[in-house]
């Protein structure tokens, strides 16, 4: 299966018909542009933790010699974490912005991979092969997220990648509306586009109102707290870092992964006000109520920071009675028995537990997705314009709700399908299973990937 001139494709290897493991073929005149190439966490079959699976990417590592390039559209492990992975099965260069550069130049060293990194500009347009490339920012709970237009003689496409539409989003610049009004006189052939939140009504909180509900958690304990939230959201971080200011607390960090992206931040020139550190072995001297801690593993994860404080073994912290754990993020479907069973730990031992599903003493909320909402969905299509919806990102319910969208929006098509089907961005039809798919999973005790 190859593209001719008068072809431009796109093909999901993963991510379609799934929330996370992100995959994205592009293709145009015998050539190949890669979006993305992302790891999911699964429950393994012993019942003991998760284990890191991944997109089979046979199709494309068969075809490596006509693949032009691949875009990481930003740094989440669902996006870019099984690069370190597969590179090797590619061997093209990697293009991306400076602080997902940052994140991922650590996971290919650590496996030993020199692979070409090079960093775009937002706003740049590459060609890459046939593909002409511009990167449009949009805001995401990570900073420099950024929409791709990929044009080609035959056709444009919008991969818009996770976004939302965020005003105040604490790290980075506001989302520019018109970068994505002006393409509707583009005449733009398809976007490719988030569903996880395309079944909830309204728009996604703003990442800069959560100060208060988080300031509010805190003032209102006498204890050590305990802030618990995915470690790649920078913007929560930075967030976290002005509540430990305001309210006096010296400022700690639990968790291998946080330490990393916080030192990755720093580099790419985050975190630098209002977020000093205290030395992990310095802790345990400061008194309870002088204490902030941010901690991984808010979703109950085995052997994360917060599960060792839950069963009280963690080398630098024992939390005690009195003290509290906020959850500064949502429950992901599927861990909802191990998040239960770690607040279930918490309250044997009398430390108070809030969740992010509920809100803060004074009626704020305590998290913001980075995934938009029904109303956010609609303004993007209303900006756009585009002849084709692709609903990707998503489970097949959240896939139906996008496409339902578009088409209260006006688009004129709305093309479902999932991973291995192509979709004919020229014609507008979609051959079902054109490619193989299917996942590899990481056995960490051998460092071997193995098909499932």
């Amino acid at each position: 299966m190859n593209p001719t001139h008068k072809d431009f494709w796109f093909l999901p290897l993963g991510g379609c018909g799934e929330i996370g493991m992100n995959l994205n073929l592009y293709g145009h005149a015998g050539k190949w542009l890669m979006v993305d190439c992302g790891i999911t966490f699964e429950k393994s079959p012993s019942g003991f933790g998760n284990r890191v699976e991944m997109p089979d990417p046979i199709f494309i590592s068969s075809r490596h010699q006509s693949l032009v390039g691949i875009i990481a559209t930003h740094a989440h492990e669902d996006h870019i974490g099984a690069l370190a992975h597969l590179w090797e099965q590619f061997r093209c260069p990697i293009y991306t912005t400076a602080f997902t550069r940052q994140v991922l130049i650590r996971k290919l060293r650590q496996k030993g991979i020199d692979a070409p990194v090079i960093v775009v500009e937002e706003g740049a347009t590459v060609t890459l092969g046939p593909f002409e490339v511009r990167w449009i920012p949009i805001t995401h709970s990570t900073p420099e997220t950024n929409a791709l237009l990929i044009s080609t003689p035959v056709g444009r496409v919008l991969h818009t990648a996770d976004w939302k539409i965020d005003l105040s989003p604490v790290v980075g610049d506001a989302i520019q509306t018109e970068h994505y009004s002006r393409l509707a006189a583009m005449s733009i052939d398809a976007i490719v586009c988030d569903s996880t939140n395309a079944n909830h009504r309204g728009s996604s909180v703003s990442e800069g109102e959560l100060f208060e509900g988080l300031l509010a958690s805190v003032r209102g304990s006498g204890g050590r707290v305990v802030l618990a939230c995915f470690a790649s959201n920078i913007a929560r971080l930075q967030t976290l870092g002005n509540v430990a200011h305001v309210a006096k607390r010296y400022l700690g960090l639990l968790g291998r992964s946080l330490h990393n992206m916080a030192a990755c931040a720093k580099a790419a020139g985050y975190l630098h006000q209002n977020f000093k550190l205290v030395n992990n072995e310095d802790l345990a001297y400061l008194l309870p109520a002088e204490v902030m801690l941010i901690a991984t593993g808010s979703q109950g994860e085995v052997n994360a920071a917060l599960h060792r404080l839950a069963v009280d073994n963690h080398p630098d912290i024992s939390l005690a009675a009195g003290d509290h754990v906020v959850f500064s993020a949502k429950t992901i479907p599927g861990n909802e028995l191990d998040v239960e069973r770690l607040v279930k730990a918490f309250e044997s031992r009398q430390i108070r537990v809030t969740h992010a599903s509920h809100l803060a003493d004074n009626d704020r909320p305590l998290h913001a997705s980075g995934h938009p909402c029904a109303d956010e969905l609609l303004q993007m299509y209303h900006w756009v314009k585009p002849r084709i919806a692709i609903p990707v990102h998503g489970e097949r319910e959240h896939m139906r709700c996008n496409a339902a969208i578009a088409k209260a929006a006006g688009v004129p098509f709305q093309l479902q399908g999932l991973n291995g089907d192509l979709f004919d961005l020229v014609s507008g039809t979609v051959k079902r299973k054109a490619a193989p798919v299917g996942r590899l999973w990481l056995d960490e005790r051998k460092s071997t990937l193995e098909k499932l």
